[in-house]
């Protein structure tokens, strides 16, 4: 089993930043892709980006290109997602997901999920 929790989210303006951090715990994560989501109100939820653990590798929806960036801190066991130059669109809420394996964007995938954390950007 592998546990999550999110945290970062909060309010913030159009053109700002917010950092959000996932905690992960219970299992080592070398073999893991460790993913974010969001979902929007009345929306599905949708792959915003992902990283294999092992060897760093990134992958990112259009839409964000450029604009977040995901990392991975081996020591802590984290997964950050930094996000600039947001948008009133990026507003969501913004789940960390784990799967055993490379990187999907395929919801279904992904094994194990955290509570969310609540991004809103205001205009």
């Amino acid at each position: 089993q592998v546990q999550l929790v999110e945290s970062g989210g909060g309010l913030v303006q159009a053109g700002g930043s917010l950092r959000l951090s996932c905690a992960a715990s219970g299992r080592t994560l070398s073999s893991f892709a460790m993913g974010w989501f969001r979902q929007a109100p009345g929306k599905e939820r949708e792959f915003v980006a992902a990283i294999r653990w092992s060897s760093g590798t990134t992958y990112y929806t259009d839409s964000v290109k450029g604009r977040f960036h995901i990392s991975r801190d081996n020591a802590k066991n984290t997964v950050d997602l930094q996000m600039n130059s947001l948008k009133p669109e990026d507003t969501a809420v913004y789940y960390c997901a784990a799967r055993v394996g490379g990187i999907v964007v395929v919801i279904t995938l992904y094994d194990y999920w955290g509570q969310g954390t609540q991004v809103t950007v205001s205009s």
